[in-house]
């Protein structure tokens, strides 16, 4: 089973702005090689869990639902400004539902591989490998 946590982040709102500070040593768990922005989202990202890759998705505008499998069942989370989840290695994911104007930023901890050795993307291959371990 892969381990999935959901934290939330400070927002900090006065007549001006908001600002949703990350402090990476402490909230993050591993090196972040990677950074990526999800905006525009016009339809759902691709399901898929990692063997290799750890990631961290944090919601810093609009809403969007997250659906997460840890080996204990499917289940969607709603993530809005300020919350954050956690996605570790064998853990089914995608997300669907994006608000217009949603920003959904990613830190990894892989270089971009286009090559996608590291993905599952079969549902059926994943619930048999989360059975294995």
């Amino acid at each position: 089973m892969g381990l999935f946590k959901i934290f939330t982040l400070p927002v900090h709102t006065d007549d001006r702005f908001s600002l949703i500070p990350l402090e990476v040593e402490g909230q993050i768990d591993f090196p972040i090689k990677r950074v990526y922005a999800i905006t525009n989202a016009l339809r759902p990202t691709g399901q898929h869990a990692h063997k290799i890759e750890q990631e961290c998705f944090i919601c810093f505008q609009g809403e969007v639902t997250a659906e997460i499998d840890d080996g204990s069942g499917r289940r969607e989370v709603k993530l809005q400004p300020g919350d954050a989840i956690y996605v570790g290695t064998y853990v089914w994911h995608h997300f669907k539902d994006f608000s217009p104007g949603c920003v959904l930023v990613a830190l990894s901890s892989t270089n971009y591989n286009p090559e996608r050795f590291d993905y599952i993307v079969d549902y059926e291959e994943f619930k048999k490998t989360t059975t294995d371990n």
